[in-house]
């Protein structure tokens, strides 16, 4: 496909226009399209009739991937569509609706699995509904659908006697690109549920909780999103309506290497619910091959207790192992601690040497890579940058140290870093906080285990790597032991997978981390 003119052009040949009524985007969109070859159309006819989405795929190819994930557009593989559809497919469904439907993937596999049911797809991005309308039309389903040109958090569902099926991959865009009036309503309509919610939540979690305020007893469903909602902080408002408000049934964990999404190499997650069903074992599984997926039947039973009883479901999904003879959780020996956020490092992170007195200038990490570098320790303080951390009390600056400090706050302030939301947060906007130096340092993201590394020399750290503080003193043999065996053993999987195939550690996984005992390790440094 050699452009969206010739893409709106084969859509309209299709017969987009004649599904429903078209919005005013979406005409205007058509008056630009452009005729099409006959041998295309009957080659894309004959494709769409046989399952595959030849429309979806052109669009992709005719959009970055940055574009794509801007708008959460991350298209599902067949083989995954086919397997949540075969999942439904077993009840009876009067009404199938798609919240984020895209090229129309789950739409036109709904339409053949329930030859009956009223289809309803959802999205926000006009080219992307003509081209549903046009896959609706080719297989003959455009009397029973309506493509809805909106958002699904705030439209309206007719209400019926009869079961909907929620069916799709929510779009997956990450809190920093979302709106403050996106969040607001997050935050807005958790509360009317009586629950909490972070602004931190992704696109994703806003759409489980606007299909809780859809559906009704009866209803059922199954999404695959990004699998963070699990284990992270803001998932708890997920968690929550996935086992209490939707009737939360099975999830199968989706592996990276399984490519779940095309363009991403992320963890994905499968929820199938049942609206006003309450099971007391959820089926949890794990997929390395999206072959295995079948009929979304597999997976092992898990009592539900054991979901409302832990905040980070994926160590669910395998039975408990037997913990090795004298070995402990890391955190049973050391406290984690993220670093510090600047807030803005342009202003706080030293590129040169700044006219500001020596003991509010500390080396510190500030790219991981420096602790890679590293090795086992972090002997030299020579090649990091500096971190200007200023006492919230000023008065204790001498007349000559504060009047450089105040020269160098009124460059910050006429550039508005004082109006910058960590800096209004802080107790004195100028003052960042580092935390004390750590005797071992973490990475906690990279496409690699984390590297542990001794500090010494009393760096500090900001908040790319995490610090590692003993819970009673540890003399040096014992630290060097620690981190040895850490750099060892660690692997990915105590972690979770992100967008672009990065494993991130949050302070309490890496905490979960299994080490030998005080009395192994003083052995080992022996």
């Amino acid at each position: 496909m050699r452009s969206e003119a010739e893409l709106l052009g084969l859509a309209l040949a299709l017969g987009a226009d004649t599904v429903g009524t078209l919005s005013a985007p979406e005409r205007r969109l058509l008056a630009r399209a452009s005729p099409v070859a006959r041998p295309l159309l009957r080659e894309t006819r004959e494709r769409l009739r046989a399952g595959d989405d030849p429309l979806g795929e052109a669009l992709c190819a005719l959009r970055t991937a940055s574009e794509r994930r801007a708008r959460g557009a991350v298209y599902t593989p067949r083989v995954m569509v086919e397997a949540m559809t075969a999942w439904a497919a077993e009840r009876p469904a009067s009404r199938v609706v798609d919240p984020g439907v895209g090229s129309g993937r789950f739409l036109l596999a709904a339409a053949r699995a329930f030859p009956q049911a009223e289809l309803v797809g959802v999205d926000v991005d006009p080219f992307a509904c003509l081209l549903v309308r046009a896959g609706l039309a080719v297989h003959g389903a455009g009397s029973r659908a309506r493509v809805v040109l909106g958002d699904f958090r705030r439209m309206r569902l007719a209400e019926l006697g009869a079961r909907t099926l929620f069916l799709g991959n929510p779009p997956y865009v990450r809190h920093h690109a979302l709106s403050p009036r996106d969040k607001a309503w997050f935050v807005a309509a958790a509360r009317v549920a009586g629950l909490g919610a972070s602004a931190l939540a992704g696109l994703h979690a806003h759409f489980f909780l606007a299909t809780s305020r859809h559906a009704r007893p009866g209803d059922f469903g199954a999404f695959v999103t990004a699998a963070e909602w699990l284990d992270v902080n803001y998932g708890a408002l997920v968690r929550s309506l996935f086992l209490e408000r939707l009737g939360g049934s099975a999830l199968f964990l989706v592996e990276p290497r399984a490519r779940p999404f095309v363009d991403a190499d992320t963890t994905a997650v499968i929820a199938c619910f049942c609206v006003g069903e309450r099971p007391q074992t959820l089926r949890f599984g794990t997929v390395a091959d999206s072959g295995e997926l079948g009929r979304l039947t597999g997976g092992r039973a898990v009592p539900r207790a054991r979901f409302e009883n832990s905040s980070r479901w994926t160590t669910l999904t395998r039975p408990a192992s037997a913990r090795p003879a004298g070995h402990v959780e890391l955190g049973e020996l050391f406290a984690v601690h993220r670093g510090q956020v600047t807030g803005d490092n342009a202003t706080w992170v030293e590129r040169e040497l700044a006219n500001l007195p020596e003991r509010v200038r500390f080396p510190a990490v500030t790219r991981a890579k420096e602790l890679f570098a590293a090795g086992p320790v972090l002997s030299e303080l020579g090649g990091l940058r500096r971190v200007i951390d200023l006492p919230a009390d000023l008065d204790v600056l001498s007349a000559s140290e504060r009047r450089r400090v105040e020269a160098f706050l009124g460059a910050a302030r006429s550039r508005g870093v004082h109006l910058g939301f960590i800096a209004q947060h802080r107790k004195a906007w100028w003052s960042v906080g580092l935390h004390p130096p750590a005797p071992l340092l973490a990475t906690y993201m990279a496409r690699r285990p984390p590297a542990f590394v001794r500090n010494p020399r009393g760096a500090r750290h900001l908040n790319i790597a995490h610090g590692l503080y003993p819970r009673e003193p540890l003399d040096e043999a014992v630290l060097e032991a620690v981190a040895r065996y850490l750099n060892m053993n660690a692997s990915l999987s105590g972690g979770r997978t992100y967008s672009g195939g990065l494993t991130k550690f949050e302070p309490r996984e890496m905490q979960r981390l299994l080490v030998p005992g005080l009395e192994l390790l003083r052995d080992a440094a022996r």
